[in-house]
């Protein structure tokens, strides 16, 4: 019984070592989450989103983010590195361009050019015959680890987000990645811009917690970020020089401000559409992620457990339409999640086409 005994006690205090000490990827900080609203008011919870029109894209994955080129097809980066093209409709899906990496924003340039933001690579461009021409994998000496989101603005500059320098997408994946950077809640993403005539990439704004979608206001001289890993969306001037976005919020900097706050999930792309802005919700928000907030032991414990009992919410597909000044104008929710990881909505020619980070397949649905 003895010798028992002392085998159980020699487990726990290897299991409560194990569960305390054992490295773990992410170094937690401490921070304080805004209490969740719940789905109340603009965000009243209905089930308009699960009208979509589900339209298969198998065996690819993750159609992210989609634009449509100047030959009116529609283009969209899967998992496995290849940016696909097709009719509006789905159909006729072929491979336009294969980018070794993980292909997430997109949008075209005034030459025609797919401009892509490669997750593992950094800002791509497509150039003649199909080839893949890297424009910047570096800023200020440092590597772009985690590109993410990009829009072409109309004076031809490339504006585009580095979304963590603490886990790059090519060790981690894109997923996990994102997971560690928004548990440890370091801040440390950067929003950027390329310009195509110098070849030069300065950063816009840095302090940002895993900013994702980005987009440019119809005046061309602010930027909409959408934060992820603090539940907002962020005005942030275009001609910002390294803009510390914390230190700005703190002490009330013009040059930044909370639009959206307190979502009802994890924002992702932000895209322009008919007199307003579309943001995806990727994730609904996490309870115990929230509580788990001001306790980053808990957090870095978390990721010592199973997989299975990682803190990731359920698939639930949401989408948001607001204004430049912060007003929502349409919230489309399935609460079934029949689209997993509802990344974003591109609006073109009165339909929505609704993203997803790990499906088979993108969403169609009627513009409201």
């Amino acid at each position: 019984m003895n010798r028992l005994l002392n085998v159980a006690i020699v487990a726990l205090v290897a299991l409560l070592a194990y569960l305390l000490f054992w490295p773990v990827p992410i170094t937690a900080v401490s921070w304080q989450a805004p209490t969740f609203a719940g789905y109340t008011g603009a965000h009243a919870r209905n089930d308009r989103l699960a009208k979509l029109r589900i339209v298969s894209v198998a065996p690819e994955v993750g159609p992210e983010h989609i634009v449509f080129g100047p030959d009116g097809k529609l283009y969209t980066g899967v998992l496995s590195g290849k940016v696909l093209r097709m009719n509006l409709d789905g159909t006729e899906i072929e491979q336009f361009v294969d980018t070794d990496g993980r292909p997430l924003g997109l949008d075209f340039d005034a030459d025609g050019r797919l401009i892509v933001a490669d997750a593992e690579r950094g800002l791509l461009a497509t150039g003649p015959g199909g080839a893949v021409v890297v424009l910047a994998d570096s800023v200020a000496l440092e590597p772009i680890v985690y590109a993410d989101a990009v829009t072409v603005a109309a004076d031809g500059r490339i504006v585009f987000t580095d979304a963590t320098t603490r886990f790059a997408a090519r060790d981690y994946g894109t997923f996990d990645a994102a997971l560690y950077d928004v548990l440890e809640h370091s801040c440390t993403g950067r929003v950027l811009e390329f310009d195509p005539t110098t070849k030069a990439t300065r950063i816009v704004a840095t302090g940002l917690c895993f900013p994702n979608g980005v987009a440019v206001t119809a005046d061309g001289r602010a930027l909409l970020v959408a934060e992820t890993g603090a539940y907002r969306i962020l005005r942030i001037a275009r001609d910002a020089e390294a803009l510390d976005v914390r230190k700005a919020l703190a002490s009330a900097d013009p040059a930044a401000r909370v639009l959206l706050d307190n979502l009802p999930g994890f924002p992702d792309n932000v895209t322009r559409g008919d007199g307003r802005y579309w943001v995806g919700l990727t994730k609904p928000r996490s309870s115990k992620i929230d509580a788990w907030a001001d306790r980053p032991w808990l957090r870095e414990l978390t990721l010592r457990l199973p997989r299975a009992l990682w803190p990731v919410p359920p698939a639930y597909g949401h989408v948001i339409a607001f204004d430049e000044e912060g007003r929502v104008l349409a919230d489309l929710q399935d609460p079934a999640g029949r689209l997993a990881e509802t990344s974003g909505v591109t609006e073109y020619n009165g339909q929505l086409y609704v993203q997803s980070l790990h499906a088979e397949a993108f969403g169609m649905l009627p513009s409201p």
